[in-house]
């Protein structure tokens, strides 16, 4: 077994031209305990015994092809390029972000980026860039959706032409956390040009931040979607974060001009054909199945779960390219955006055991997703009578500085065909291999 597992892990290629520092021993994912494996409210002997009939009970499909899972890189281009070494798929042969090549195992695998690929990091437009040109030399590369990058496109196409009384507010919602991608817009792609014959500053107050009436029309706007206590919630952050905003740009040197320009140049780069990065948003989708698996940026609810039994996930994947068409407000707080935000607290949509065994009925066993970061690698987590693997290993290096993780970051989870799954961080000092019919027989 020894020697199928050494064949079977990635042998990483051009490290000396990445930061992070990635594991080279491997250990069975549960012998990590309460950093590899947990349920709420549960011991971890408690925890492992469940996992183990858990696993017992449904017969896991696995994937045809090696997918590799890269999530939450949130604008860090350099964590996106050392965890593309750690996949084994790609060899880095440089310091360029062009400086890489692919290696046999990348053109026989599923390369996943599981959503929020903006805000936080240094290196939006980079990001995105590394990713485009992954695609072009032969990657078979699926982007997901993740609640970072639908706020920041809800809130950028607000703006102008797109406005109307439903998303007046989104751009605020975006927050102090898109000022990075604001500021690299304004320094990379604006001229002195597009900073004429803009309007005034109070007039671009007026076209960036909620009208006067706004919080007299939300709550009959919102009423069919939030409850009152959420109403509140959510009128109460978008004051605060006006207050806070301004105060971010004025830190960063931008100017409300500059603001409204660099908003303008985005909705010219990413939602008009031809646009450099008109691509990223055409080619995303909500799901990504293999088997028994499903890729997700957040979690399930019943409703979705419930829509998946029945019309399968093409169907979910139409509806979130239809809904993310319509009224911004309606699809935000709906259950096809609770998928890309769901933290499982008691104001998101709620998953059952009913809506667990919509998934089970679906022949879906297993969630893959990003969302909720973790400190030392990736994590089994149980959640009504599903298995769910962690995945956000907190790698950018703005939440690593604010979260006191020490070094760069990197993180890849590899579902192999030969029935194992690895979790690969730069956090934790092993490679973790979760392989059921081994480790669920070695069982007490």
């Amino acid at each position: 077994m020894k020697n199928r597992i050494d064949r079977i892990i990635p042998h990483y290629k051009g490290e000396k031209w990445i930061q992070p520092e990635l594991p080279v021993r491997v250990q069975p994912w549960i012998e990590g305990k309460g950093k590899s494996l947990r349920q709420r409210n549960s011991g971890y002997k408690e925890v492992r015994a469940r996992l183990f009939r858990m696993v017992a009970d449904y017969q896991w499909r696995w994937p045809k092809h090696p997918v590799y899972f890269i999530t939450d890189i949130h604008a860090d281009a350099d964590a996106l390029i050392a965890s593309l070494v750690a996949s084994g798929a790609v060899r880095k042969t440089g310091p360029a972000d062009g400086d890489f090549h692919l290696t046999k195992a990348a053109r026989h695998g599923r390369f996943v980026i599981g959503g929020d690929c903006f805000d936080k990091g240094p290196s939006n437009l980079r990001l995105l860039r590394t990713l485009k040109r992954l695609h072009k030399r032969g990657t078979n590369l699926r982007l997901l959706a993740g609640n970072h990058d639908i706020r920041v496109m809800l809130g950028m196409r607000s703006v102008g032409q797109y406005r109307n009384q439903s998303n007046e507010h989104f751009f605020l919602r975006m927050g102090p956390k898109a000022v990075p991608l604001i500021l690299e817009i304004s320094g990379q792609c604006l001229h002195k040009a597009d900073l004429k014959h803009l309007p005034s500053n109070k007039r671009i107050r007026g076209l960036l931040y909620p009208s006067e009436q706004w919080s007299e029309r939300f709550p009959g706007l919102a009423k069919d979607f939030l409850s009152s206590s959420n109403i509140e919630r959510e009128m109460e952050r978008i004051k605060k974060k006006v207050e806070r905003f301004e105060q971010q740009c004025e830190s960063s040197g931008l100017s409300m001009r500059q603001v409204y320009a660099a908003t303008l140049q985005w909705q010219k780069m990413f939602l008009r054909s031809g646009g450099e990065f008109y691509w990223f948003y055409k080619r995303m989708r909500l799901f990504y199945r293999q088997g028994s698996f499903l890729f997700i940026h957040a979690g399930l609810d019943d409703k979705v779960a419930k829509m998946i039994k029945h019309k399968g996930v093409k169907h979910v994947n139409r509806q979130f390219r239809k809904q993310l068409q319509g009224n911004d407000l309606s699809f935000y707080h709906g259950p096809i955006a609770n998928s890309i935000r769901t933290k499982y607290r008691a104001a998101d949509h709620h998953l059952t055991h009913k809506g667990a065994r919509f998934a089970h009925d679906s022949g879906i066993h297993v969630i893959i997703h990003g969302h909720r970061n973790v400190h030392h690698g990736q994590r089994i987590v149980l959640r009504k009578n599903l298995v769910n693997f962690q995945c956000d290993t907190t790698m950018d290096s703005g939440s690593r500085v604010r979260e006191g993780l020490k070094g760069a970051g990197a993180g890849v989870t590899i579902i192999h065909p030969e029935k194992l799954v690895l979790g690969i961080s730069s956090d934790h000092e092993y490679i973790k291999v979760f392989e059921p019919s081994a480790q669920c027989a070695t069982r007490e």
